[in-house]
C-alpha cells in the first residue's frame, strides 16, 4: 500500500473496491494503542477532496480514517450519483471494514466533517448508529443546496427535478424525525454570521428535543464575517471536543454561545503594565564591551573579554543563539571573561546583555571580532604614526593580544620591555629624555612559549626636548 502525509503524520492511502463505487481513502494509525477511530468527511474545495487534512489531526492519539469526495470527478456527499445510493453502501463499506478490522465498534467511533462533510457525518453517524458525531455547519436541505452547484447537483441527481431535490432534502430531517440513534453524543456549530444557518440549520434544531445528549454552539464572534469562518474560528474549541471523545469522555455542553472578543479593544492599560514590568528594560543600560574591540583580529587562545556594565550583578554572553557564560560585574561596574578554550577561526559575533538584582535585562549589545591563527604583531596607539610628539619624556601604549610583553628596539638597539594586560593592553616609559628629532621605535611582541611576531614600527617626532645622556646600549640620533 503507497505511503504519504497528512500534514506531518504518516499515512497510508487505499482504495476500497467491494462496493459499486471505488472508495478512496487515507489512514493514519493510533498512536501509543489508543482504541478510537475518526472518521473524518471532506468539505467542498478540501485540498485534493480530503477534509482536514492540513495536519491539524497529526497530534491526535486515535487512528484517522479520511475517506475521499470523489467520484467520476465529482462531489457528491457520499450520498448517490444519479439517484443511485449505491454510493453510500459503498462508504459504509468502507467506514465497517476498516473498524472491524481495527476490532472496534461503533461505540468506538466518531463521524467527523464540516459543511458538506458536517452532513455526512450526520447522515452516517445518525443512520448507522455510530457512538459521536461532530458536524459543523452542515446543509440539512441538501438537495435545494446543490442547487447552487449546477455540476454536483447533474451528478448526484442524474435529472435535476423538484423530485429528486425533495428526496435529497428529506435524508437528514427525516432520520432525525425517526429518532435515530437518539442515544449519540452530537456536537453541532454554527453562527449567526453563518449566511446558510437561517435556512440550512436554525428550523431542524427543534427536531433534536429527544436527544439525550444534543450540544449546539453558537458562536458570535466578530470574526466570523460568513460560513467558511465558523470553522477557522473555532478550531482550538473543536480539538478540545474532539480530543474528549477520542479519550472516551463526552462532555455535555447543551445550548451554548462563544465567541465575545473585541478585536479593537483598547490595550493601552495592559501594554503600559507589560512595558513597566518588562524583564527586558530598555532604561537599563546595555552592557559595553571594550575588548575585544568591533573588528580586532586576536589569537585564538587569547580571546579574553571585557567592559563594564553599571548596575548589573552579571552579565550574560551568547554566540549563535548558545548560551557561552555569564560572569559576575564587580562593584565599580567592570567586568572580564576568558574562555577556558580557545575559539576556533574567523569571524565572531558573541551578543550580551546586562542582569541586574532583580532579574531584569538590559537592551542587547553585540562585538563581532576574527580570531587567527599564531601571535599577533602588536600595535600602537600612542604616539600615533608621524605623530609630534611634545618631549622630553615620551609615552607609549597600544594593544598585543595573546603575548606576555613587549619588546621595544631603535635602530638594533633594545630600549626595554611591558609587560601585556590580561585585555591586551600594554604601556611602557621609557624613564629617560628623548632627543628632539625623529625617532623610529619598532616594537616585537613575545608569547608565552617564547614565540616573537616580526616588529611593528612607529615613526615619530620629539619636539622642544632637552637632550640628556642616552642610557647604556641606546644611540643618539644623527641628525
Amino acid at each position: 500500500m503507497p505511503k504519504g502525509k497528512t500534514g506531518e503524520r504518516p499515512t497510508l492511502n487505499g482504495i476500497e473496491t467491494s462496493g459499486n463505487y471505488p472508495v478512496e481513502y487515507k489512514f493514519a494509525h493510533a498512536k501509543n494503542g489508543n482504541r478510537h477511530l475518526v472518521v473524518v468527511f471532506a468539505n467542498f474545495s478540501a485540498p485534493d477532496e480530503y477534509g482536514w487534512s492540513n495536519g491539524v489531526f497529526d497530534t491526535l492519539r486515535s487512528n484517522v480514517l479520511w475517506i475521499r469526495d470523489l467520484f467520476d470527478t465529482k462531489n457528491s456527499y457520499y450520498l448517490c450519483k444519479g439517484m443511485d445510493f449505491s454510493l453510500e453502501n459503498s462508504v459504509i463499506a468502507l467506514i465497517s471494514n476498516v473498524m472491524g478490522s481495527l476490532g472496534l465498534t461503533p461505540n468506538d467511533v466518531t463521524m467527523w466533517g464540516g459543511s458538506k462533510g458536517g452532513s455526512a457525518a450526520l447522515h452516517f453517524g445518525l443512520k448507522y448508529g455510530f457512538r459521536n458525531i461532530v458536524s459543523v455547519v452542515p446543509q440539512f436541505r441538501i438537495g435545494t443546496y446543490v442547487l447552487s452547484i449546477p455540476s454536483v447537483a447533474e451528478f448526484m441527481m442524474g435529472e435535476v427535478t423538484d423530485g429528486n431535490v425533495g428526496i435529497l432534502d428529506s435524508i437528514l430531517p427525516d432520520l432525525v424525525r425517526q429518532g435515530a440513534n437518539r442515544g449519540a453524543n452530537i456536537y453541532m456549530l454554527s453562527s449567526p454570521q453563518d449566511e446558510q444557518y437561517a435556512d440550512q440549520i436554525g428550523p431542524f434544531l427543534p427536531l433534536f428535543d429527544g436527544y439525550a445528549n444534543f450540544n449546539f454552539i453558537f458562536s458570535e464572534s466578530p470574526l466570523i464575517t460568513g460560513h467558511t469562518d465558523v470553522t477557522r474560528r473555532n478550531v482550538p474549541l473543536l480539538m478540545g471536543i474532539l480530543n474528549f471523545l477520542i479519550d472516551g469522555l463526552a462532555p455535555r455542553l447543551g445550548f451554548v454561545r462563544n465567541g465575545y472578543e473585541q478585536p479593537d479593544v483598547d490595550k493601552t492599560g495592559i501594554n503600559n503594565y507589560l512595558a513597566a514590568t518588562s524583564k527586558v528594560q530598555l532604561s537599563f543600560p546595555a552592557p559595553v564591551v571594550s575588548v575585544p574591540t568591533a573588528g580586532q583580529q586576536v589569537p585564538g587562545g587569547a580571546v579574553t573579554f571585557m567592559g563594564s556594565a553599571p548596575g548589573a550583578e552579571r552579565v550574560s554572553l551568547w554566540e549563535n543563539g548558545k548560551f557561552i557564560a555569564s560572569p559576575d560585574v564587580a562593584a565599580d561596574g567592570s567586568w572580564t571573561w576568558s574562555p577556558a578554550r580557545p575559539w576556533g577561526m574567523g569571524q565572531h559575533v558573541v551578543r550580551l546583555f546586562a542582569v541586574n538584582a532583580a532579574g531584569q535585562h538590559s537592551g542587547r549589545t553585540e562585538v563581532a571580532f576574527d580570531v587567527v591563527e599564531g601571535t599577533l604583531q602588536p600595535t600602537f596607539t600612542m604616539p600615533s604614526q608621524g605623530q609630534h610628539v611634545q618631549g622630553p619624556v615620551v609615552g607609549f601604549m597600544g594593544f598585543a593580544p595573546g603575548s606576555v610583553h613587549v619588546e621595544f628596539w631603535e635602530r638594533g638597539v633594545s630600549l626595554g620591555v611591558s609587560g601585556v594586560a590580561v585585555d591586551g593592553s600594554w604601556g611602557w616609559d621609557s624613564g629617560w629624555a628623548w632627543n628632539e628629532g625623529e625617532h623610529v621605535v619598532e616594537a616585537v611582541a613575545v608569547d608565552a612559549t617564547g614565540n616573537k611576531t616580526s616588529p611593528a614600527a612607529v615613526a615619530f617626532t620629539v619636539v622642544n626636548a632637552y637632550a640628556e645622556p642616552a642610557p647604556q646600549g641606546y644611540f643618539s640620533p644623527r641628525f
